[in-house]
């Protein structure tokens, strides 16, 4: 039996993720979709949607869409609807997990990865977070839960956007794309997002050919910077607001590199990194180029969790030349960038 595809659904409390799983159970899309409520609590719980009893329960959507709420262990959750699938109790296609709005994603997306079951049961497609653009800029002010949840996105959808002028906006969309440039940004309006963008993106999937967005590689222009750094970036607009005023803790960097890895300096040198950094390691993925190899290396991670797969092969006239993203908290980018640089042949 095949994997079964999974999306995480989180953003900050009120972001509007219950508006659009709402919409996702009731719409006749042709998908049958297991939800997972990941609550702890029903005072975050729409009641139309979701079972008010404090156990665990599956109900079934008219539409086929199935809901299960729960408040226990999210492997066990996960494992159960997997084995009632293939006992023939339950028939869906794919599971979509909603996460309080005080979240940190990271343990969820590392659930696909750690435990046996639920990794040769299921394939993580991605992480879709919400953000509520009237309230974003003060919750990523005060909240590092907000930060990860942009920062784990492999997808980001902002609601509530015409509750704000086209200044705060832009302010916004600008500090997202510093958070996390690679996440493609769209819109969410009372829930209506298109379905396709949402399921089956293959933002998380190993065996798929990984490209990372070529505008992020633009985004760093032509001054890299390291931790001794003492430039200002500041994106003025014509109010007098900077648009860097924020600081946020997350941030993203790319290495580049058209010289191939050596296998075992690197494999030591990654293994280090996750070793001191890997909690504040977020996300992390990137096509790599080793030497003797006919074929690409993809290569991602969720904070002390990582693997790789082999990707397509070298073509004749390929420019070979590895990318590697790194989205985290704090992270000394002279010290990722240096070490990578000392892993080359």
């Amino acid at each position: 039996m095949s994997l079964i595809p999974a999306t995480i659904l989180t953003g900050f409390l009120g972001s509007g993720k219950t508006t659009l799983l709402n919409r996702i159970l009731h719409e006749e899309h042709g998908q049958r979709i297991a939800v997972i409520e990941n609550e702890f609590g029903e005072e975050n719980i729409d009641n139309e949607i979701l079972v008010q009893e404090t156990s665990e329960q599956i109900v079934e959507m008219n539409n086929g869409c199935i809901c299960c709420t729960v408040r226990g262990d999210l492997i066990t959750a996960l494992s159960q609807l997997a084995q009632k699938r293939r006992d023939g109790e339950l028939t869906f296609d794919r599971v979509v997990i909603e996460t309080t709005g005080l979240a940190n994603p990271g343990p969820v997306a590392q659930t696909f990865f750690m435990d046996e079951e639920v990794a040769t049961s299921y394939l993580l497609d991605g992480v879709i977070t919400i953000v509520d653009a009237s309230n974003a800029m003060q919750q990523l002010d005060k909240f590092d839960e907000a930060q990860r949840q942009v920062g784990f996105a492999d997808r980001l959808f902002l609601s509530k956007s015409d509750l704000v002028d086209q200044e705060h906006l832009s302010l916004l969309e600008q500090r997202l794309k510093r958070i996390n440039p690679r996440a493609p940004l769209g819109r969410t309006d009372f829930g209506h997002a298109p379905i396709n963008e949402i399921l089956d993106i293959r933002g998380f999937n190993l065996n798929d050919k990984l490209e990372i967005d070529p505008d992020f590689l633009k985004s760093e222009e032509d001054h890299h910077c390291d931790d001794h750094c003492d430039h200002h970036h500041h994106e003025h607009d014509h109010s007098g607001h900077h648009a860097g005023d924020h600081t946020d803790g997350i941030a993203a960097f790319v290495f580049r590199s058209d010289r191939a890895f050596d296998p075992a300096r690197l494999e030591d040198f990654i293994g280090q990194l996750i070793q001191v950094y890997g909690p504040r390691m977020l996300r992390y993925k990137g096509i790599l180029w080793m030497e003797g190899a006919s074929r690409k290396v993809i290569f991602q991670g969720v904070h002390q969790t990582m693997g790789s797969d082999l990707g397509s092969p070298w073509s004749a006239d390929e420019v070979r030349g590895s990318k590697i993203v790194f989205i985290g908290q704090s992270l000394p980018r002279s010290i990722f960038i240096e070490g990578l640089q000392q892993c080359l042949v």
